[in-house]
């Protein structure tokens, strides 16, 4: 891991493959509430059955995500082409940040030569606008979809229709260092992290109490998980930002006095995810919010300074009485330009199998299946280390109850362009919280307004 190349969450996501649930903020996921056929419903309207279907003489075409670990879940398409008779060839592989921008490009242009596509619960709304993908619910009964972590798939939802279907996910957690904390116990509410980040600092030995990824959407979703846990959203009902409300200034007047009271490093608002994560295993922090896709670099006595002298606990809650967990997942869908849908289908279920989830899940990523945690929690009793096991029953109780994903709309990232200046602003004390959220607020309508958002039915 390089220590000088500063990446955003939108390319961290994808390179490293940690994937960051509700189906949008608070405020909105009544939006995207929906569920899948049933396979009674598929038989009736004429749908195509996949499940056991040959697909003799057919290639399906594949634009893919690559690198990391991701190539070895392909390894298994020999097995899928023998059992159907198909062939598939890959069109494209690539890093997150090259795939994304040719899927923008291509949907754009109506230049998709390819079946089945990368796709992320974080940026799958610009896809659906754009008029790129095909609905999967005609394809995915519910008895399909009964194995995955319900708010994986929700998380997959809008407009009445599921988009993706969930390979692995990712969610923030709350690091701490045990040896700083001693006897006490993590944080469980933003008012605790706060109070015991500005107690744990400690200029003397260089240890900041806390830190957070301070520009660009790393900012935006880290103001956006502190919000909906102290009861705010976003967005309302009819898509008017809200995020100016009491419990938006009181996230942002937390990260503004923690700056000021010197909880947190000077130049935070220039981190981003390397960033952060190489200060936490440098030993300066003391506790902060955190992928799980660090831990075997955190636990590494060779990159970490940290290695055994740090434990996990679930986000800290809000006045909302809700826990954050800002997350989003990794998954494939079907392009509105295949020719083979069916065998696309297919061959998703075959790389979203127990059998696929248990490969990913033996590199470390965080799966899709209630059935493969279950077996894999199960074999971590015998983990030397008894964080390995918690590890895994942590994020699972996140992806369970606390999956949130940013708001599932295409203006998400300019929303975020908009948002996170504002909140560095506040944060280096150059605006006052509301002042500056009621003019984030003011822009951000704008920016809806022009994507046609107010426009009367």
């Amino acid at each position: 891991m390089s220590a000088k190349k500063n990446i955003s969450r939108r390319q961290f996501l994808k390179y490293a493959g940690l994937a960051a649930g509700a189906a949008a903020s608070a405020g909105v996921a009544s939006k995207f509430e929906g569920s899948p056929l049933s396979a009674t419903t598929v038989r009736a309207k004429g749908f195509p059955t996949v499940l056991g279907q040959s697909f003799q003489g057919v290639t399906v075409r594949v634009h893919a995500i690559s690198g990391a670990n991701y190539d070895e879940l392909y390894k298994i398409i020999p097995e899928w082409e023998e059992k159907t008779g198909a062939k598939v060839e890959f069109v494209f592989k690539g890093d997150g940040f090259s795939t994304d921008k040719r899927l923008v490009q291509d949907f754009a242009a109506g230049t998709v030569d390819y079946d089945v596509c990368w796709d992320h619960s974080s940026f799958f709304s610009q896809y659906v606008k754009a008029g790129g993908l095909e609905p999967l619910d005609a394809y995915f009964s519910a008895d399909d979809l009964k194995d995955f972590i319900p708010r994986l798939v929700d998380a997959a939802r809008r407009d009445g229709s599921l988009w993706v279907i969930p390979r692995h996910f990712d969610i923030s957690c709350l690091h701490y260092r045990t040896d700083l904390l001693g006897d006490k116990k993590p944080p469980e509410t933003w008012d605790e992290f706060k109070q015991m980040s500005i107690e744990l600092t400690d200029a003397k030995t260089g240890v900041y109490g806390t830190e957070f990824a301070g520009k660009e959407e790393a900012l935006s979703g880290r103001f956006y998980e502190v919000l909906v846990a102290e009861g705010g959203a976003l967005f309302d009902d009819k898509w008017e930002p809200v995020f100016n409300s009491p419990a938006g200034v009181k996230a942002a007047t937390m990260f503004a006095d923690l700056y000021k009271a010197n909880a947190m490093p000077p130049d935070m608002t220039n981190y981003v995810w390397e960033d952060v994560a190489r200060n936490f295993a440098n030993g300066t922090i003391g506790m902060y919010t955190e992928w799980y896709g660090w831990y075997s670099f955190f636990q590494d006595p060779k990159t970490s300074k940290v290695a055994g002298k740090f434990d996990l606990a679930r986000a800290p809650m809000g006045d909302g009485k809700i826990h954050s967990g800002w997350a989003g997942h990794h998954g494939f869908s079907i392009t509105k330009a295949s020719k083979n849908k069916e065998a696309a289908a297919s061959l998703i279920k075959y790389l979203t199998s127990p059998e696929g989830n248990e490969l990913e899940a033996k590199l470390g990523f965080l799966v899709a299946r209630q059935s493969v945690w279950d077996k894999i929690i199960k074999e971590a009793e015998t983990a030397t280390n008894p964080l390995d096991k918690k590890r895994l029953e942590l994020a699972l109780l996140q992806a369970q109850e606390d999956f949130k994903t940013p708001p599932l709309i295409a203006e998400w990232l300019p929303m975020s362009n908009v948002l996170y200046p504002i909140v560095q602003k506040i944060i280096l004390g150059d605006v006052e919280p509301k002042a500056g959220l009621d003019d984030a607020v003011k822009q951000v309508h704008d920016l809806m307004d022009k994507a046609g958002y107010y426009k009367a039915a």
